[in-house]
């Protein structure tokens, strides 16, 4: 199964989650077991030589990229979550949407200071959402040896909101 391949299983949903939006539901990749094996194989093909200590996942899909992903990397991993999802002490950053704002937040000792830590999300829009995932990260002391995404929307530009980091992609539209 090729990129090509992998790209076909991501179905557009049309107004979702509101009008104007093309979404993006990567849950027909994920249903098929093949696609996501092939998926997260790459992702850790691109990240296997980075002494990964953590791999962290942001609400909700990168949850399941992140736990794969570290199971193959022989890391840990721990989560990103929306206000009040998280039972311990936490710190909150809020960031924009494509379609309005939201926050986001991290238990304070998620990340140790020097960790190195792979960040994962199912998706790159306009880069908000990683960029306060990055925050939170960085205010824990963590190295974020790299980014990477399911899925890139290109189009937006959301890589350029996240210099200064390594940025990958399995799949662009």
């Amino acid at each position: 199964m090729d990129i090509g391949e992998l790209r076909e299983k991501i179905r557009d949903v049309p107004d979702f989650p509101k009008k104007g939006i093309l979404f993006k539901d990567i849950t027909p990749l994920l249903a098929d077991g093949k696609a996501l094996r092939k998926a997260i194989d790459q992702i850790g093909k691109r990240f296997s030589d980075r002494k990964i200590d953590l791999v962290i996942g942001v609400e909700a899909r990168g949850f399941i990229i992140a736990a794969a992903l570290a199971y193959k990397l022989r890391a840990g991993t721990t989560l990103i979550r929306k206000p009040g999802k998280l039972p311990y002490k936490t710190h909150s950053a809020t960031y924009a949407l494509e379609y309005g704002s939201d926050a986001l937040e991290i238990h304070q000792d998620a990340v140790l200071p020097g960790q190195r830590i792979l960040v994962v999300d199912d998706l790159l829009a306009t880069g908000g959402t990683m960029t306060a995932a990055l925050d939170l990260i960085a205010r824990l002391g963590g190295v974020v040896v790299g980014v990477a995404f399911l899925v890139e929307l290109s189009f937006l530009e959301g890589r350029a909101r996240l210099k200064g980091h390594e940025v990958f992609s399995l799949i662009q539209f």
